[in-house]
């Protein structure tokens, strides 16, 4: 099981347009990535990114994404990122970007990665409030910022073998 190392990679879907997170799914997501491996690695990139590529973790509400592929092909992965431009679903293209927040060996590292970067965004917000009702709502926001054991039980968890 060693010898299928992985890597996960979480990223975040930016765009302006407010329609963009409706066709945030599974498939367009991982479609759109493929596409964009393709156009800057080829044939052979693609074959080699493709193998235990998927999209393990999507949440179209905060735009938060959680790619898994072989340990490697992650920087083949990561290199392409940044062109994809746009997500397209019925017909529709939607502009936007993948910004790439964290590559960890385990879902688990990618999860503490996240609360920690959600509770920075949450104390920026905080920094900007202009009334006290939105204070508190943040600051209860803040509060609920904790990984359960709930969470922690993934099936789908590797050995913490930390990216080089």
């Amino acid at each position: 099981h060693a010898a299928l190392s992985r890597r996960y990679v979480l990223c975040e879907v930016v765009s302006e347009d407010p329609w963009c997170r409706q066709c945030i799914e599974d498939r367009v997501l991982g479609l759109a990535v493929r596409d964009a491996i393709a156009r800057v690695h080829g044939d052979y990139g693609l074959a080699c990114c493709s193998i235990s590529f998927t999209v393990k973790y999507l949440n179209a509400y905060t735009g938060t994404v959680l790619l898994r592929c072989r340990k490697d092909s992650y920087r083949l992965l990561c290199s392409a990122l940044p062109f994809v431009r746009y997500l397209e679903s019925r017909g529709q293209r939607y502009p936007c970007f993948l910004n790439t927040l964290h590559v960890g060996g385990t879902i688990r590292t990618c999860q503490k990665f996240l609360i920690q970067y959600n509770r920075t965004q949450l104390l920026r917000l905080l920094q900007n409030c202009t009334n006290e009702e939105e204070r508190q709502c943040i600051q209860k926001s803040l509060l609920s910022c904790s990984l359960t054991e709930e969470q922690s039980e993934s099936g789908d968890e590797e050995d913490d073998d930390d990216t080089e």
